[in-house]
């Protein structure tokens, strides 16, 4: 009868726990088992562009001194490292630099990691040489720095890589340290479990959490932040479903890949490969034994445990990392020894790159655009080359904050700078605001204000697109002058200094700037002339064509502007500005190349005579304290707007074209006039910039002819004429050299 009962027993608590199971358990996995079917996504997630800024090309006989290539590697977070044995660091000994340069994938090959020997005389690069083959190099590349990323809408920084393409060390070590018993285990880890719960009463607190490496990954992907029973137990749960669901591969590649090991910013720094580049600036295939122990060691807790802020606690988890290493023989007792001894070496922790330069960032989407939407833009892990130069923009930026606060203490004016490359066109600097990343608004390209004088070179240019009317010598009329406009009005032009100067000639008026003599002038060839030849030079009037645009009563960007200067920057070849270079695919080939283009050609050889006149501004002219600031020969033209609104100024030299303008954000006055404001501003950034000097290449047949400029034949001036005969408005004073 007693073997009866039990059997009883048995059976109810039998059929019990059956239908508990049947009834309760076995739904509530088929309920988890959906969730991971529906939310555990192991699609391609959302992968950001890169951007980054030119490559700095090492070149025999160019132009670099030790100050500029510090300058460059400081910016690219490169480590100051004796024998530079890591890529992304170096080592100086006076002139002489050994460079190990990180692998980069350009758009017309993907350059290795090498070290090089680098070494400079004279302010220039005389030799470079590979320090490990000893051959001589004729040219190397510095891998870019990285300006921005175009993230999702997850606002997540992530690198996704297979995981045969990860270090054996990591996948190996990841298991040793977080989950031994991972290739053989369901998703849950009983005995795991129970050492957890064994070393926690020992020590007396909670020290282990016994959790796989799945069900940190289910942890990090489908539940919440929740600490509870039933979080545990469903975390437990849906561990066990994914298990049944994904190979053990799949599963760890996804775990590489997802779990968190930093912030930057506001931005979730996501997987060992992107962590890997956070950290130490280098991919993962690149990291030494210390540094992979020290990103697993992050996972226990990546703000306790943070390099840069908390060195010591870091240093310390890196070394129980590396015990465990050894303790799984993963590594041998001098290995170990050989690691525990090595410093951090993470790199200084990067501007978000969201951040860094966004009124450039502004110019590369807009020209991105055009040819990809901006979705793909976002998760298609692309990789975009642009043009800045990134020591070019740190000096346009401290150029245009110095200045405004030197001149305005009260922080109320507004500035920015563009610089482009004479020769190609290409913009190397853009600032948009004098707070250059705080501000949300961008004046270089989206603010439109009257250029004031800096149209006039345009009007001479289309006069001396004539050189059987017009020549440098010719000789103007500065008197005041009235036009009739329509419903009654009348144009009548001042000079700024409200004096009419009588007989003077062209290249004088254009160098100091009189109103009346360039108003006299683009009336006579015609306004619509005007308005058609800045169409021509890519930039569009917005408003009908009114005798107010000869002396740049119509409003432009700087960035039109710069477009405008450009071509007579280049000596004629129009072409439009271009902030992008190439888009490269995740595999790094070319979808896209943006070479410099060329539009049509305006007359070339008058606007060296402009360039000529423009050269004389900066001598004697309106920009004439430039001479004795900028040591080169430059050409410029100041520009300053009704009632001292807006102070500009576009100058050029052999080599880049500056433009900066400078006012309040509402449109008050300044006080200010383009040479006491935004010609500062070009100076100062043109006296920190290694630029070369202007250029005159004057065709063959040009004829220099003295002129009588105003003070008679016994004051002569020396200028260059494309024409066969002067024109009729001039007075040559060639008789007056052959007179006996």
């Amino acid at each position: 009868r007693f073997m009866a009962r039990a059997y009883y027993v048995l059976a109810r608590i039998f059929a019990l726990g059956f239908g508990f199971a049947l009834g309760f358990v076995l739904p509530w996995l088929i309920y988890l088992d959906q969730i991971v079917k529906d939310r555990f996504d192991l699609s391609q997630p959302a992968v950001p562009s890169r951007v980054y800024a030119r490559p700095l090309v090492l070149k025999l006989e160019e132009s670099l001194d030790a100050a500029q290539l510090k300058s460059e590697l400081t910016l690219l977070r490169y480590l100051e490292q004796g024998g530079a044995q890591l890529p992304g660091s170096y080592s100086q000994a006076g002139a002489r630099f050994v460079l190990h340069t990180r692998a980069f994938a350009f758009d017309d090959r993907a350059q290795p990691p090498r070290r090089i020997v680098l070494q400079l005389q004279g302010g220039k690069i005389s030799s470079i040489t590979d320090a490990d083959r000893s051959t001589a190099l004729a040219s190397w590349r510095l891998d870019p720095l990285r300006i921005a990323t175009l993230l999702g809408s997850d606002g997540t920084e992530r690198l996704p890589t297979p995981i045969e393409q990860m270090p054996t060390l990591l996948v190996t070590g990841l298991q040793a340290v977080e989950d031994r018993n991972f290739k053989s285990h369901v998703g849950i880890d009983p005995v795991g479990l129970l050492r957890a719960m064994w070393t926690n009463i020992r020590r007396g607190r909670l020290s282990q959490g016994g959790s796989t490496l799945t069900q940190q990954l289910v942890k990090n992907t489908l539940l919440s932040n929740e600490r509870s029973v039933q979080r545990k137990l469903k975390e437990m749960g849906l561990a066990l479903m994914l298990e049944r669901r994904f190979d053990k591969k799949t599963i760890l590649e996804a775990y590489l890949n997802r779990v968190v090991l930093g912030q930057s910013g506001g931005q979730a720094v996501q997987g060992f490969p992107a962590a890997s580049e956070f950290y130490f600036g280098r991919p993962l295939e690149d990291l030494e034994t210390q540094e992979i122990a020290l990103l697993i060691g992050l996972l226990k807790a990546p703000s306790s445990y943070e390099p840069r802020s908390k060195a010591t606690a870091a240093t310390n988890r890196r070394n129980v990392v590396l015990s465990l290493f050894l303790e799984t023989g993963l590594i041998n007792a001098a290995g170990y020894e050989q690691a525990r001894q090595q410093a951090l070496n993470v790199i200084a922790k990067p501007l978000a790159a969201r951040d860094r330069y966004p009124a450039f960032l502004q110019l590369v989407r807009e020209q991105l655009r055009k040819s990809f939407p901006s979705d793909v833009l976002n998760s298609q892990g692309l990789t975009v080359l642009t043009t800045l130069d990134p020591i070019a923009q740190e000096a346009a930026e401290k150029s245009l904050v110095d200045t405004l606060s030197g001149l305005d203490q009260a922080g109320n004016l507004q500035g920015a700078v563009i610089l482009s490359d004479n020769q190609t066109s290409e913009v190397l600097a853009l600032v948009g605001a004098r707070d250059p990343r705080g501000s949300q608004f961008n004046h270089a390209l989206d603010a439109r204000r009257p250029v004031g004088s800096l149209l006039k070179p345009f009007v001479y240019l289309l006069a001396l697109s004539q050189p059987e009317q017009f020549s440098l010598g010719s000789l103007l009329s500065d008197e005041p002058l009235s036009v009739a406009l329509s419903g009654g009005r009348t144009w009548k032009p001042q000079n700024y200094d409200r004096r009419s100067h009588g007989s003077v000639a062209l290249i004088d008026a254009l160098s100091k700037s009189y109103n009346l003599a360039a108003a006299r002038l683009g009336v006579s060839l015609g306004v619509d002339r005007l308005a058609l030849l800045l169409t021509s030079l890519g930039v569009e009037t917005k408003t009908p064509a009114q005798p107010s645009l000869i002396l740049g009563g119509s409003e432009f960007s700087p960035l039109e502007v710069t477009q405008l200067y450009q071509a007579l920057a280049n000596g004629g070849r129009v072409a439009p500005l271009s902030g992008v270079r190439a888009v490269l695919d995740r595999d790094g080939r070319a979808l896209r190349r943006y070479p410099p283009q060329s539009m049509q050609q305006p007359d070339a050889d008058a606007i060296k005579l402009v360039s000529f006149a423009l050269n004389e501004t900066t001598r004697s002219g309106t920009a004439a304290t430039l001479s004795r600031q900028v040591k080169i020969d430059v050409a410029g033209k100041t520009g300053t707007s009704n009632d001292q609104r807006d102070s500009w100024y576009a100058g050029y030299t052999g080599s880049h074209l500056g433009v900066v303008w400078i006012g309040h954000g509402n449109n008050r006055e300044t006080g200010l006039t383009g040479a006491s404001g935004a010609l500062r501003v070009w100076s100062t950034l043109f006296k920190a910039l290694p630029s070369q000097p202007l250029r005159f290449e004057l065709p063959s047949y040009t004829r220099w002819v003295p002129f009588d400029v105003g003070q008679g034949c016994e004051s002569l001036r020396f200028l260059p004429v494309l024409s066969a005969t002067e024109p009729a408005n001039s007075r040559s004073c060639m008789g007056y050299l052959t007179a006996p």
